[in-house]
């Protein structure tokens, strides 16, 4: 997956589930006020092509390997159902494990939330979700800034 340039707006206003879209966007960035929103595409694993709205931009640290270049929150439509990845762990679960049952009629994943329809999700547990992966992202953040001043420069 790769960050490009096409406009939000109109990528949400052109999809065939432009109302849904439209409306946890909406949440989303209201939950997240300050956070960058930018279009991610590309083929995901499980080898399918995806297009994600990406709120915040984030450095997620990787099991193997460097940190790679991700979003906090992430917001899709596939063929049968939305998709909202919150890249966000706490007490070594993803939030949305620990959600999941306050979400509505959805399934969970590792760090996803899938569902048929906004309609089907329990908008203000969402929102309360996506606060807190802020907020746990800014207490990530937080450490690796101290821990990165703490460190001497190399001689």
């Amino acid at each position: 997956m790769e960050k490009v340039d096409d406009d939000v707006d109109a990528f949400l206003r052109d999809s065939a589930r432009a109302d849904d879209l439209i409306a946890l966007d909406r949440l989303l960035r209201e939950a997240l006020p300050t956070a960058d929103r930018v279009l991610w595409r590309g083929r995901m694993w499980g080898g399918t092509d995806q297009a994600i709205i990406g709120y915040r931009s984030i450095s997620q640290p990787r099991p193997r390997g460097a940190e790679a270049d991700w979003f906090l929150v992430g917001l899709a439509a596939q063929q049968n159902h939305l998709s909202i990845y919150v890249n966000a762990a706490e007490d070594g679960r993803y939030l949305v494990q620990s959600w999941g049952d306050r979400l509505g009629r959805v399934k969970i994943g590792a760090a996803a939330v899938t569902f048929r329809s906004a309609e089907d999700l329990d908008l203000d547990e969402l929102r309360d979700l996506v606060v807190r992966a802020g907020e746990v992202e800014d207490e990530r953040s937080e450490i690796g800034t101290q821990r990165h001043a703490s460190t001497p420069p190399d001689s």
